[in-house]
């Protein structure tokens, strides 16, 4: 049943006590399709009602970064919070009244203690739950008059305990306010609101509160134990000494503590649903191409790669077709293996209420990145992305990624609690991928380490323009490191110190340091906003966004990109892992301007693509399933008019992209293999971008650095 009479963004929708109204928020729907940048709601949006059979819409007041709309028993009062803290309001927006703020660490830049991401009052208006630092707190809602106190989580003057070690997505009160229910990934978890404590647990004791004798006696036995130390030192045996590191061990996995959400009163739903991954059927045999296999500097001339189902049978010299294939004739065509986007940014994707048709996915494939890794997503929604793409729903790369990244704001004080928070990635958001952001001092970004290793994660990081910084991220054991590295040139030492640690760098030289960004020099020297192709796959608002007024001009030689590519150049002759990152500057073409840039710098066309097929692999954890053309491996591959070795600027010549096994038109991402069928219209399409038929698409003028 249709509730609204007009087209929106409608969301968050909240019943009345009653029953008899539905309160929510209503955004501009053209505003959230064209937007860059989407956050689930538009920026303009207002806080209304509608009868709960339907029927007009009933302004409250302009929402103005309001969220979502909460009810207590009180019938005609509606919350919502704020950045200025709790407010309730009459249905007719007046009678405005700020309940509560609850605060809590910031961001490393943040000098005072910010506002939390959400609260929700009980429905008897006694508590509240609020998300702060990425946990989950219920806090005790205090009543008084005259200005609204504020509550900061880490040294609360009223009642309120942490609930969460791992965190929370969503929550919610649930009968009647006696549980308290919260979401993380497909579980759902559960605690009654009667089995939690406000006493702090008995062993623990606040700093200046041991008692004298306490202190005596612990500094007795901490004596007793230097000399029992010193005497067993000249006394054990080498096997005793091994059965005393085991009881270490033993003792050290009992004093383990359990997560929250591991205790007794807290239960926990996991929601388990399968879906087959999407597999195409058929055998084809691509024939005639060079085949750059990317197993060292092979190029096989004239070859054959055949394609089963999803993935490589085999690739050599030209053989006898198997009985039922397709052959496929790309004779003249050079074959490399799909591109990898190791720093990739799909920020145009629409959050909260997903779309089918997402066009940042389908702009990367058509320029031949069949998989990246989004090492920031801001929200959980690109794992539902992810795998609405693997099942085959949509259509798009292989969009791996880390998730939101995890930020200062956590204040951790052990690797356990970093343990804590990366459960949350691994077990419930199945991501080996994790973003560490400028984590806190160095001592807290060794916890990152710790247990990242501990959980098998590979964490990746950035130094923030600074390369002491950078420095430790190596020593310390990163996997990866994000953007350029902010001083050129760069001596062997640093040059061996990365490539023989065996992290991997990634320097996004689209937005490099220490001068005008990479991709300024592509919007002033080659023409983007007219550019065919592009237009197909992107909106047009968003390209005249992009394109129609740049913040600067600068001459060729105020461009640093050369001279941190040849940086680049230095660290993989020597050894060093390093991979090609877009940054989500612009959708697809941007990965080619990427790939150039490195070549400034003095690599081979060979070199470039190593870096962005096999080197990209290894960087996003997928070596055995990516990056070369090889028996075994996925069937990721791109198709091109015009061979990269001979010139790094043919990687846009792309004819036919194949990924995990179809094959599609690189203009049109029209299917030619399995099926054949074209690309459903995307909603920006109002025959202003459509090809005509027949036509080759413009890739506009390009000027070579």
């Amino acid at each position: 049943m249709q509730l609204s009479k007009s087209r929106a963004v409608y969301s968050n929708p909240a019943w009345s006590p009653d029953g008899a109204k539905i309160v929510l928020l209503r955004g501009n729907a053209y505003d959230r399709e064209n937007s860059t940048i989407d956050g689930g709601q538009t920026g303009n949006a207002d806080l209304i009602w509608i009868p709960a059979d339907g029927g007009d819409a009933n302004l409250i007041l302009p929402a103005r970064g309001a969220g979502g709309p909460h009810f207590t028993n009180e019938k005609d009062r509606i919350y919502v919070h704020t950045p200025q803290g709790l407010v309730s309001l009459r249905y007719d927006g007046t009678d405005r009244r700020t309940h509560l703020v609850v605060k809590g660490q910031g961001l490393y830049f943040a000098e005072e203690p910010v506002p939390a991401d959400d609260i929700v009052p009980s429905p008897d208006g006694q508590w509240v739950l609020a998300h702060v630092m990425n946990q989950l707190y219920v806090i005790a809602m205090p009543v008084v008059g005259g200005e609204p106190p504020t509550v900061n989580a880490t040294s609360p003057a009223v009642p309120a305990k942490r609930l969460t070690d791992i965190g929370a997505d969503y929550f919610a009160w649930a009968d009647g306010g006696k549980t308290i229910t919260w979401a993380v990934g497909a579980s759902l978890f559960r605690e009654p609101l009667s089995s939690i404590s406000f006493e702090p647990p008995k062993d623990e004791k606040k700093e200046g509160e041991q008692k004298e004798g306490d202190k005596k006696d612990a500094d007795a036995k901490a004596s007793d134990k230097k000399d029992a130390d010193k005497m067993g030192a000249t006394s054990q045996t080498p096997d005793e000494k091994k059965d005393e590191k085991k009881d270490q061990k033993k003792d050290e996995k009992k004093e383990e503590k359990k997560l929250k959400e591991q205790e007794k009163d807290v239960q926990e739903i996991a929601v388990d649903l399968e879906f087959p991954r999407k597999t195409p059927k058929g055998t084809i045999v691509l024939r005639g191409a060079s085949v750059v296999t990317m197993k060292g500097d092979e190029v096989l001339k004239n070859a054959d790669i055949v394609v089963e189902n999803n993935r490589i049978k085999s690739v050599g010299a030209k053989g006898s077709v198997p009985a039922g294939a397709k052959l496929f004739d790309v004779s003249g065509k050079t074959i490399v293996p799909g591109f990898v986007d190791t720093h990739a940014h799909w920020t145009e994707i629409r959050r909260g209420i997903l779309d089918t048709q997402n066009w940042s996915f389908l702009a990367n494939l058509a320029y031949g990145v069949t998989a990246g890794l989004d090492v920031q997503t801001g929200t959980n929604d690109m794992f539902a992305y992810q795998d609405l793409v693997d099942s085959g729903d949509i259509l798009g790369l292989r969009a791996f990624s880390t998730g939101p990244g995890v930020f200062s704001d956590n204040n951790f004080q052990s690797a356990e609690e970093v343990k804590g928070v990366l459960t949350k990635y691994k077990k419930y958001y199945g991501t080996h991928n994790i973003k560490s952001y400028v984590v806190g001092n160095r001592k807290q970004r060794q916890f990152m380490v710790q247990a990242s290793k501990e959980l098998e994660m590979m964490p990746t990081t950035e130094g923030a323009l600074d390369l002491k910084l950078n420095l430790t991220h190596v020593i310390d054991g990163f996997h990866g490191n994000e953007h350029t590295l902010p001083i050129t040139p760069l001596y062997n030492d640093v040059i061996q110190m990365f490539a023989k640690s065996g992290i991997a760098e990634t320097p996004t030289l689209i937005v490099n340091y220490g001068g005008p960004f990479g991709e300024e020099y592509w919007f002033q020297n080659s023409e983007v906003h007219d550019n065919a192709k592009l237009n197909h796959f992107m909106p047009h608002r968003v390209i005249d966004q992009r394109t129609k007024r740049r913040p600067g001009w600068f001459r060729k030689d105020e461009y640093e990109f050369p001279e941190f590519a040849a940086q680049m150049a230095k660290l993989a002759r020597a050894g060093g892992l390093v991979g090609v990152g877009s940054h989500g500057e612009m959708q697809g073409i941007g990965y080619h301007w990427e790939l150039w840039m490195l070549a400034s710098g003095g690599m081979t066309p060979l070199e470039v693509i190593r870096c962005a097929t096999v080197n990209g692999s290894k960087i996003i954890g997928r070596p055995a399933d990516l990056g070369s053309i090889e028996p075994g491996k996925l069937a990721d591959l791109v198709i091109m008019d015009k061979s990269p070795l001979d010139d790094i600027h043919n990687t846009n010549t792309i004819h036919w992209v194949m990924k995990n096994g179809e094959l599609f038109e690189g203009d049109t991402l029209n299917q030619v293999w399995p099926e054949q069928k074209k690309l459903e219209p995307l909603w920006f399409w109002n025959n202003y971008d459509v090809p005509k038929a027949g036509d080759p698409l413009s890739y506009g003028k390009i000027t070579q650095p």
